[in-house]
């Protein structure tokens, strides 16, 4: 491969496929993101695409897939987030437990969303952190553990009083 003439080439298109997929989408950055897109795959396919009739033209269609693939990924994912928080059940009462869960290492407060708010036994929670159940319920006790002693303090704070009975 000429590596001198993909880069002459590379810099003599690129700014006009960015320009064309901006002007297409009205979001710079994504035509950006398009454009480099379509110049990597056009690197990796150099020996075929410089033999094309056009492979400017080549570049831009691929650099319009990509913008489209990405446009509709971002609409599917923006639809599946406003669905999820529809269906989303409110987290139960008392926000200072949840409040103590997500302080907890990462691991535990996953492994104590998974078991109270989405109701899944420890075996599919297992699955899910791909771990051994063992391992779950390990998790599970040292998070409980972890969240008696915290609320605990809290409550301790909030109300000295109760902390000397």
């Amino acid at each position: 491969m000429e590596e001198g003439e993909f880069s002459a080439w590379y810099v003599r298109e690129h700014r006009r496929v960015v320009a064309s997929l901006a002007a297409l989408s009205g979001d710079a950055d994504a035509a950006r993101d398009a454009a480099d897109e379509a110049f990597v795959r056009a690197l990796a396919r150099w020996e075929r695409v410089r033999a094309m009739d056009s492979p400017a033209g080549w570049v831009h269609r691929v650099g319009l897939n990509v913008l489209r693939r990405n446009r509709r990924r971002r609409s599917l994912e923006t639809r599946l987030l406003r669905r999820a928080v529809e269906v989303a059940p409110a987290l139960p009462a008392h926000p200072e437990v949840w409040d103590a869960v997500r302080r907890l290492p990462e691991r535990q407060r996953l492994a104590i969303v998974l078991r109270f708010v989405a109701d899944l036994p420890e075996a599919e929670i297992a699955s899910v952190m791909g771990i051994a159940r063992g391992t779950v319920s390990a998790t599970l006790s040292a998070a409980r553990a972890s969240l008696a002693r915290t609320l605990d303090d809290d409550r301790a704070e909030a109300d000295p009083s109760e902390a000397s009975q």
